[in-house]
């Protein structure tokens, strides 16, 4: 009996740390993505991105299915996104291409991440409503990714005009319901 109750409390335990581990992963992905990507592996940091977009999506999905969203799991996949689709996508787009621009590269390479904090944070701050206002940095950080792929095809300019759009829209009043 005592066996059962101590297997019984350890697996609660175990689901209830499930959807952080999933955020941890998030989180050693998109470092371990900006790691390669500065050491000129592109094609990695690239699919490690992508990685993290798929436990990030899982972590929200497993918390509510197992009822243990918190404000701590709250803050930490806000954290873990600032680096995987914040600084990670900035850097292997700055890597790919921005880098040509000079000071301006730098700037809004910078100030796309700066954006991305700043949605972050008042996403943190305010009550789920079933909307985002702005474009969730998820979404950013993976459009960034995805046009590293066409930057063979493309003018330079696309991908300086891309981040800053990015960047406003992150920061925008706009409603997006959320699905």
């Amino acid at each position: 009996m005592f066996f059962l109750e101590v297997v019984d409390q350890t697996i609660k335990k175990l689901k209830c740390q499930t959807a952080n581990v999933l955020t941890l992963t998030n989180l050693g992905l998109g470092g371990y993505a900006i790691i390669v990507g500065l050491k000129g592996n592109l094609n990695l940091s690239l699919l490690l991105i992508f990685i993290a977009a798929l436990a990030d999506r899982f972590d929200g999905m497993v918390a509510r299915r197992f009822n243990i969203e918190s404000e701590l799991g709250k803050q930490l996949d806000s954290m873990s996104d600032i680096i995987s689709f914040g600084v990670a996508p900035a850097l292997l787009l700055y890597q790919g291409i921005l880098h040509e621009f000079g000071a301006p590269g730098i700037f809004f390479t910078v100030f796309y991440i700066g954006c991305g904090a700043f949605r972050l944070a008042r996403f943190n701050i305010t009550e789920c409503n079933g909307y985002f206002t702005g474009l969730p940095i998820t979404a950013a950080g993976c459009l960034v990714t995805l046009s590293f792929l066409v930057i063979p095809y493309s003018p330079p300019q696309t991908f300086f005009f891309l981040i800053i759009l990015l960047s406003f829209l992150m920061v925008s009043s706009f409603k997006l319901k959320k699905v």
